[in-house]
């Protein structure tokens, strides 16, 4: 084994790529995507060495252009989450001791080939199978994955770095960072690329072993990820990929003894069903496992009477339709002080007659698709309803159809009850009710912000006003995790705002930082003593 105390490069965030007209990055985006159209790829899961089919093949389609086929995946049952579960274990025991610059390599390369090679498939990808347009997919598929793979190298060797201050005369104290016992389970969302690829390379960096179940609605850009993994040198068995409906493989792996931990990203009902089903079988797992979750959010902005119109207008538009709202950070509920409204309003109202919708695969469309049936048919039945309801407005938006694609519009709602429906539950869809308060009555309204639904995800407010500022940022201390001044609430960056929230927002182990390494590692202290004493007999024995 290599001996040396070793310096990994230091890491920067990946620079966006801009994609205007003519740019090379523009031509080579749009002929990944000619190709991922024109062919139709076969899915397997990937379980240790084999790449598994079974025949049950479940068809991936865009979202903004549902009858055609981008290819099939093959769906699995229970004996495949055992398979899975036995090459993660099977695995161990190479992995956690393989030296952890070999790791650190290894999670390297794979952040070279995105940034390289594999940039405008992984991009392309996200934009077909989760509708998400040029730039959407740049900052997550390739430019946060990125980030959290080279952030995350240097986190760890931080980790490993940090040792007991103090060692007495004649001991030497240490301190190791052991992978935990037992595999990870690594549950994803549909919404981000890159955080479906960070959930388990994350843990699988610290020394586990993973078995990783994507949201279905991920599974066209989570084969990619697999490419790259497989290309970067994991080795088998480290992260075996499954495709799995949610009960079947939660009915094995939280009854497993060596469950070991869940990174989790999702809604609040099915992450509070997880802890439920956790806590149940406690007694039968090897340690008390580690539970990590991001889950939902009623992502706020509060606006003081002395905002400037115009920025309130940009945060609130970019902050609650890029990505149709799919954001779990997206803004989501807006107060907006009386004496501005008029000319937000006016704003937006023009920003939003401008946006475009449509196909990603044309890069003029601003808004596109929400990720499926389901989400569609939900997300317009609360519109309806706002249409029906006495004190609500919208005043923008409130179309929808789903005959090519699930193309709902950006819409905005004005409600006179702080109350209503669409200010407190969450939605995830480009559905964005604003609530106009009374210019004076900020502080008030600080008050309701905080108290407003149970989420604590993202939230920001907007103020020339820095006694304002401080005030927001005081009453507000536990109604976000990530917190905007003058911003709006989306876009956290890895390497600079850590991202989480906690309430029902989840357990806040901020993706992005190395406080979330440290849940995927066990500490044992080691101490040394040199020369042992050879008697039991203390000073204090001795006679006067």
């Amino acid at each position: 084994m290599l001996k040396g105390f070793f310096n990994v490069p230091t890491p920067v965030n990946e620079p966006v790529k801009a994609y205007a007209p003519g740019s090379p990055e523009r031509k080579e985006l749009q002929a990944a995507l000619a190709k991922a159209r024109a062919m139709q790829v076969d899915v397997p899961m990937y379980i240790g060495s084999e790449e598994v089919r079974t025949g049950n093949k479940k068809s991936m389609s865009p979202p903004h252009d549902h009858q055609h086929v981008l290819g099939h995946f093959h769906e699995g049952d229970a004996s495949h989450v055992e398979q899975a579960i036995n090459a993660a274990l099977g695995a161990k025991h190479a992995w956690e001791n393989m030296a952890w610059e070999q790791r650190a390599a290894i999670f390297l390369k794979a952040a070279d080939l995105i940034a390289g090679p594999y940039r405008a498939k992984i991009n392309a990808a996200t934009m077909l199978g989760q509708s998400k347009n040029a730039m959407q997919a740049e900052i997550d598929a390739a430019c946060e994955f990125i980030d959290f793979l080279r952030f995350n190298v240097k986190y760890m060797t931080e980790i490993y770095a940090q040792q007991p201050p103090v060692s007495g005369n004649g001991v030497w104290n240490r301190l190791e960072q052991r992978p935990l016992e037992g595999f990870i389970f690594a549950l994803t969302p549909f919404n981000f690329t890159a955080i479906a690829g960070n959930l388990p390379a994350s843990a699988a960096m610290m020394g586990n072993t993973i078995v990783w179940k994507p949201a279905y609605t991920q599974i066209y850009s989570a084969n990619v990820l697999m490419e790259v993994f497989k290309e970067a040198g994991v080795p088998d068995g480290v992260i075996n990929l499954i495709y799995v409906d949610g009960p079947t493989a939660g009915d094995i792996i939280f009854k497993h003894p060596d469950f070991a931990g869940i990174h989790f990203t999702g809604s609040t009902g099915v992450f509070q069903h997880i802890w439920k089903e956790i806590g149940a079988n406690i007694n039968k797992f090897k340690s008390y496992p580690r539970i990590v979750g991001e889950t939902g959010g009623k992502d706020f902005v509060i606006a003081h009477k002395s905002a400037i119109p115009k920025a309130v207008a940009v945060g609130l538009v970019r902050g609650a339709f890029e990505y149709q709202g799919q954001k779990c950070s997206a803004a989501s509920r807006a107060y907006i002080p009386s004496n501005i409204w008029d000319e937000v309003k006016g704003y937006m109202l023009e920003d939003l007659a401008s946006m475009k919708m449509g196909g990603t695969e044309d890069f003029t469309n601003f808004i596109n698709a929400v990720i499926d049936e389901k989400a569609f048919d939900k997300i317009s039945r609360y519109i309806a309803k706002a249409k029906e309801t006495d004190g609500v407005e919208i005043i923008a938006g409130g179309n929808f159809d789903k005959s090519k694609g699930y193309f709902i519009e950006p819409t905005v709602i004005v409600t006179q009850d702080p109350m209503y429906t669409t200010m407190c539950e969450e939605i995830f869809g480009p559905v964005l009710t604003i609530y106009v308060y009374n210019a004076e009555n900020f502080e008030e309204t600080l008050e309701l912000v905080d108290q407003t639904g149970p989420y604590a995800l993202t939230g920001a407010v907007f103020s020339q006003d820095r006694y304002a500022i401080e005030l927001a940022t005081t009453k507000l201390k536990n109604a976000a995790g990530n917190f905007y001044i003058n911003d709006k609430p989306t876009g956290a960056v890895v390497g600079q705002q850590p991202f989480g929230g906690s309430r029902a927002s989840g357990t806040n182990d901020k993706a992005g930082s190395m406080i979330n390494l440290l849940r995927w590692v066990s500490p044992r202290t080691i101490k040394e003593t040199f020369v042992s004493p050879e008697d039991y007999k203390y000073p204090f024995l001795g006679e006067d």
